[in-house]
């Protein structure tokens, strides 16, 4: 299984700020799942390490790691992070979504 996503400077420099702060070494886990308001939600989720068969991608020193599943809903996706008046958040620019909802944390096929 092959699939890619970019991970911008602004997540790279805010996951790398989360992960400072734990106790121990992790990397952060992007996962798709049924549900939320427009069909599928993204869930975000510190780990301790990877599976054999996650994808793992880096960027400026950290690991942002997804799985087999997750990959093909989420191939060609660029993880960044937006801080603006209504809150700051990681957002997943999506080519494969022909829909999401307001708060971008869920989309449709």
């Amino acid at each position: 299984m092959s699939g890619s996503i970019t991970i911008s400077e602004r997540a790279a420099k805010r996951i790398s700020q989360i992960i400072a702060k734990e106790q121990s070494n992790k990397v952060l886990r992007i996962s798709v799942s049924g549900g939320g308001c427009s069909g599928f939600q993204y869930g975000f989720d510190l780990e301790q390490s990877h599976k054999d068969d996650d994808l793992v991608f880096e960027k400026d020193g950290i690991k942002v790691i997804v799985d087999t599943v997750s990959i093909m809903y989420m191939d060609g996706s660029e993880v960044d992070f937006v801080d603006d008046l209504i809150g700051a958040s990681f957002q997943i620019r999506n080519p494969n979504a022909t829909a999401s909802c307001g708060c971008g944390t869920s989309f449709s096929l």
